[in-house]
């Protein structure tokens, strides 16, 4: 599947007995911020289990523009030989992020602090994305941007020439700002610090800790303080990439409403601020356990269990959860449409300005297939149909969303009728084995 070429439309169908191994992709956070910190450090970084979906494939393209070196070895283990912090060369050609938010913001921020200029752009989706909550504060440090109306790709990054470090408290929860800003601190003089009023994932502040930046984190009244002290000389690493808990939660949440269902998936990144789906899951009735936990490479991980679980109830997810699953809230509103009862998912207007308006995507294709839901600007109520109550027999849009894409397919292993999404190309993204994976567990999706 690619996510830039002709719609790949797909259908799935009521299946039984999901069974076996799912060897997720890498950790597409940590895969990203591998890339990205390995070019800033001086000396190769090692990196394995890499996620090479387009989104990641991207970033370290982006990462050889600004001038390090990443190549990929016949093992699938990738060395990128870094140019140091204030190291980047001024990119030749524009850079293009194709469907990733991550990896465009990210970039940023890690440019915004040396005196080059840079062109970004994206697919259709990505293009129609804000980016101002990333450039506003990167103007703090006196990097300039220019680009189309409401702040949106294409658009160029004129990097400060003489940075200054900032406070900055995120106005909303966002890992994406945080990190850009942690980032474009890398290369400012003095102490740059970043104040969350609600915890975000926390991949930047412990990967820089791991190559030796000094980065300190307290809570207080205030809220979440990061203090990362500017023009540190990071150390190149040995990086083993956690499976990524957001690709995980496709298979573990087909298993859950798939009769007869037993999958593993194994070796998945269990970071708290990444896990709330699983939380959640469990609270709802889920057959989800965790087996062999354990730490790697600064990360908790274990090895997930899931088995169909016919008396899932709904439930309210609490807000302060959202930032750590603002990814699966898609794939659990279809959970949520076989439990008995209402899935209440409030504090979640994030999803209104990801790769699609999510939040619409879902209430949409759901309603299409027969099940009840409400919605407002930052929450939303599925109706849950129970267990073998959910019709189906709807072709829903993805809008160039992968994972609008792929919860809709995983909701058609259990409705009464096939589902069927009218573009799955956009899957290669994040999940590029999505399709064989779930086909070698026994689900029954079809290309049409």
């Amino acid at each position: 599947m690619s996510g830039h070429g002709t719609p790949v439309a797909m259908s799935s169908h009521k299946s039984t007995g999901l069974q076996g191994q799912a060897d997720v992709p890498g950790d597409k956070s940590i895969s990203h911020r591998s890339l990205i910190l390995g070019a800033l450090s001086v000396g190769e970084t090692v990196v394995t289990g890499l996620l090479e979906g387009d989104d990641v494939l991207d970033t370290a393209k982006a990462m050889r523009a600004f001038g390090a070196e990443v190549t990929r070895d016949e093992n699938g283990t990738w060395h990128v030989h870094g140019v140091g912090v204030g190291g980047f060369a001024e990119p030749d050609q524009v850079i293009d992020c194709g469907n990733s938010g991550t990896g465009v913001r990210l970039i940023m921020g890690a440019m915004a602090t040396s005196p080059i200029t840079a062109t970004f752009t994206g697919d259709a989706s990505l293009n129609g994305r804000p980016m101002a909550r990333v450039t506003d504060p990167l103007a703090l440090f006196g990097a300039q941007a220019v680009g189309r109306a409401g702040g949106r790709l294409p658009m160029t990054i004129v990097g400060a020439v003489d940075p200054v470090p900032v406070r900055y408290e995120v106005p909303v929860p966002s890992a994406q700002v945080k990190s850009a800003v942690l980032l474009a601190g890398l290369n400012a003089p003095g102490r740059t610090v970043v104040i969350e009023r609600e915890a975000t994932r926390d991949h930047t502040e412990r990967m820089l800790a791991g190559f030796g930046a000094q980065i300190t984190t307290e809570n207080t009244d205030e809220g979440r303080v990061i203090t990362l002290t500017g023009q540190p000389d990071l150390t190149p690493q040995t990086i083993v990439v956690p499976r990524d808990p957001s690709s995980a939660a496709f298979p573990v949440c087909a298993a859950l409403i798939t009769e007869g269902s037993d999958v593993l998936v194994p070796n998945i990144g269990l970071n708290a601020t990444r896990a709330g789906l699983f939380t959640t899951l469990r609270e709802m009735g889920a057959d989800l356990t965790y087996e062999n936990a354990r730490e790697e490479g600064g990360e908790p991980v274990a090895d997930l269990r899931a088995r169909f679980s016919p008396n899932l109830a709904g439930i309210e997810v609490p807000p302060d959860r959202a930032a750590s699953m603002i990814d699966e809230y898609p794939v659990l509103s279809v959970v949520a449409a076989f439990a008995k009862g209402d899935t209440v998912m409030r504090g979640v207007k994030e999803l209104r300005v990801k790769e699609s308006d999510r939040i619409d995507a879902m209430a949409t294709g759901l309603r299409a297939c027969g099940v009840d839901v409400d919605e407002g600007e930052d929450w939303w109520i599925v109706k849950g149909c129970g267990h073998g109550n959910v019709a189906g027999g709807a072709t829903c849009a993805s809008h160039l969303d992968h994972r609008i894409a792929m919860s809709f397919l995983v909701m058609g292993l259990a409705t009464r009728k096939p589902v069927s999404v009218d573009d799955a190309s956009p899957i290669a993204t994040s999940f590029p084995v999505f399709e064989a994976l779930m086909a070698a567990l026994g689900a029954d999706i079809r290309r049409v």
